[in-house]
């Protein structure tokens, strides 16, 4: 389907926006690394927790979950669903900890906790590892989904829609820096959110769905209309539901979800004006990311269903589709094409806002450690501001060639999700103690990282090539966890601490709970952070966003009394949730 010229003013109105947004910012952004990569760390708490949703809001996620939807139903979102867990965690217990720390990345925290040249190692390969090659991979299943869009909606090749949303991204995310990707993020989640809900619309509008009734009545579709697994069937309710819950939000790293925080998500703590703000761009961005967004794609995915049954009805409605490219999570920009144009421009606009949020964030993120971790630390520390600011601009465009060429290898965003999961599966927990167990020391982190990593690469490359039988994800991800924990805690104990001055300086700056650094430092007098109130928050935290979740999903349903009760709980929860905060110490 080709956009007409009523599509084309509204998409052109948005990229002269988007484009004119990240110029204006291009001269505060050059004054130095400070404001380019932390907006002067003067952002105040909305702004940051909106950008955060924003980038979260990406091209590839509401094609994962309409995969998920379609292979097994709505309850198989629960593999990201649970990420809510670790977020809450995060802002209770970690958001104003980073801002407390001062430092300018959060890579930048292994030379402050941690001491000797493993320190010093850590900090330049994680630089270069999630930097460079990590960030690269996220922002090619971005690309990805953008390709799989463009294909479907303007007949695209592959290699057109690299070369243009590349050249756009990086020409406003060199140019502006952190300030004009978090304004730029407010417009573009606006956009996007508008662009959700249409599309949800109009795919509930089609014959072979008859609305949200017809929807839940469909006899195709009634199954996947669960918010919780068959818990008949052991292996997948396990699969889907027990182990992201019980394991998987405290044992894996993910873009966004990072256990205690990390990534873009602590660019944006350390960016806040104070600890106070830190604390509610999170909350924030919890709240959007998981109460207030996800209904738009599911119903699009569940109309889908009846729409396009199977894969290849969706390969005879796109016949001119390249074939590497079909697969389910290709069912959401396919329900796009039944969008009135004008409507369709401001959908195909606000993909475009979900895409360019969220590359110009992993480009800003990526260079960051690049910069400031890697060049100004071990190849040239003594240069002046512009020097920093101009590597930091050719930098962001090396990572948008290196994920674009990525991006034309990939075939779904399932494929690289799972295998981000196996990563750092285990090395989670190592991230959540660091902060308040002085015995986690440098090596813990280098046992945690190439454990986990020669596991993620151990399963898809050589395990069945060696004649083993395959085996499930799941179970891969339980493997991981529980080797790399054991072989992390076992190498904490046989190798040397940190040095006592580093974390006697780390506890003066931090002020975690002392319970855990007790006989390793002078735990000196004065006010502690409140444990209990930061324990109750995290649970109310997660109450009220869950129930509010499903309470929104109750009433789509038409379910009106599950509506009610759960509607009912949140707002309990969240009044609760409110008397809480006033207990959480700030400094």
């Amino acid at each position: 389907m080709q956009l007409n010229g009523l599509d084309w003013l509204v998409l052109g109105l948005y990229g002269v926006v988007a484009v004119g947004v990240g110029l204006f910012f291009a001269r505060r952004a050059g004054a130095g690394t400070n404001e380019f990569f932390l907006a002067g760390r003067s952002l105040p708490w909305w702004l940051l927790g909106t950008s955060m949703v924003a980038t979260t809001f990406s091209t590839d996620t509401p094609n994962l979950v309409a995969d998920l939807v379609r292979n097994g139903g709505v309850s198989r979102n629960w593999v990201w669903w649970a990420f809510l867990i670790t977020a809450m965690c995060t802002t209770f217990f970690y958001a104003k900890l980073w801002r407390r720390s001062g430092v300018f990345t959060d890579i930048g925290f292994y030379e402050l906790r941690y001491s000797g040249r493993a320190a010093t190692f850590l900090r330049g390969f994680r630089a270069l590892y999630l930097g460079v090659f990590f960030n690269v991979v996220i922002m090619a299943t971005v690309t990805l989904a953008a390709i799989k869009i463009a294909g479907v909606l303007l007949g695209a090749d592959k290699y057109t829609t690299v070369l243009v949303a590349g050249t756009v991204t990086a020409l406003y995310s060199a140019t502006s820096g952190l300030w004009g990707v978090v304004v730029t993020d407010l417009l573009l989640f606006s956009v996007a959110m508008i662009g959700a809900v249409a599309a949800a619309v109009y795919a509930l509008a089609q014959p072979e769905v008859g609305g949200l009734s017809g929807l839940v009545s469909n006899p195709a579709i009634s199954d996947s209309l669960s918010l919780l697994p068959d818990f008949g069937d052991w292996r997948t309710a396990a699969t889907v539901f027990v182990i992201p819950i019980a394991v998987q939000w405290w044992a894996s790293w993910y873009p966004g979800g990072e256990p205690g925080g990390g990534g873009y998500a602590a660019q944006r703590m350390l960016a806040a004006r104070n600890e106070r703000d830190s604390m509610r761009a999170t909350l924030w961005f919890n709240i959007a990311h998981y109460a207030l967004r996800p209904w738009p794609w599911i119903l699009v995915g569940l109309a889908s269903i009846a729409v396009y049954p199977t894969l290849e009805s969706i390969g005879a409605a796109f016949p001119g589709l390249d074939p590497s490219l079909l697969g389910h999570d290709l069912a959401y920009p396919a329900m796009l094409v039944f969008l009135p144009h004008g409507l369709l421009g401001l959908v195909v606009a606000s993909l475009a806002a979900a895409f360019m949020s969220t590359v110009s964030t992993h480009l800003n993120w990526g260079s960051s450690y690049i910069v400031d971790d890697f060049y100004r630390r071990f190849l040239a520390p003594e240069r002046e501001e512009a020097h920093y600011v101009r590597v930091a601009r050719i930098s962001t465009v090396l990572l948008v060639v290196l994920s674009a060429a990525l991006a034309l290898f990939l075939e779904s965003a399932k494929q690289a999700f799972e295998l981000i999961l196996l990563l750092h599966a285990g090395s989670g927990l190592i991230f959540l103690l660091r902060w308040f167990w002085w015995r986690v020391n440098a090596w813990s982190e280098i046992a945690g990282m190439a454990v986990s990593a020669g596991i993620a690469l151990w399963f898809p490359l050589f395990h069945e090539r060696v004649g083993l039988p395959p085996i499930d994800p799941a179970v891969q991800l339980l493997t991981g966890v529980g080797l790399t924990t054991a072989i992390w805690l076992a190498v904490t104990f046989v190798t040397r601490p940190t040095d006592a001055a580093t974390l006697q300086a780390f506890y003066d700056r931090i002020r975690p709970f002392p319970r855990g650094w007790r006989g390793a430092v002078e735990v000196r007098e004065g006010p502690t952070d409140n444990l209990s109130a930061a324990m109750l928050a995290w649970a109310l935290g997660c109450v009220t966003v869950y129930a509010a979740m499903f309470a929104t999903g109750m009433a789509l349903y038409g379910r009106g009394a599950a509506a009610v009760g759960l509607g009912a709980l949140a707002v309990a929860a969240g009044a609760g949730l409110f008397r809480t905060l006033p207990r959480i110490r700030f400094e």
